[in-house]
């Protein structure tokens, strides 16, 4: 979904849009296009990740214990 806007009118700023992969968008104004570039890249970086680590271990946990039950694994995962 990351997607960004540098847009300029005469005597105005640059205006940066910037969308992260989340769909979270954000806006800034900068003196120069270099500095929204810079700053485009910026929120790139720094973008969370909506998904929970913890969640995502605890399914993995779940999908490997259900793997060793279909497999008649004898080290199973308790």
């Amino acid at each position: 979904m990351r997607n960004y806007s540098i847009t300029k009118k005469s005597g105005e700023l640059h205006n940066c849009e910037v969308t992260d992969n989340n769909g979270k968008m954000y806006q800034n104004y900068f003196d120069t296009e270099q500095e929204c570039i810079n700053w485009i890249y910026y929120v790139w970086e720094n973008e969370t990740n909506s998904v929970n680590e913890q969640e995502l271990l605890s399914k993995a946990i779940l999908n490997c214990k259900e793997i060793d039950k279909n497999n008649n694994n004898l080290r199973s995962i308790l």
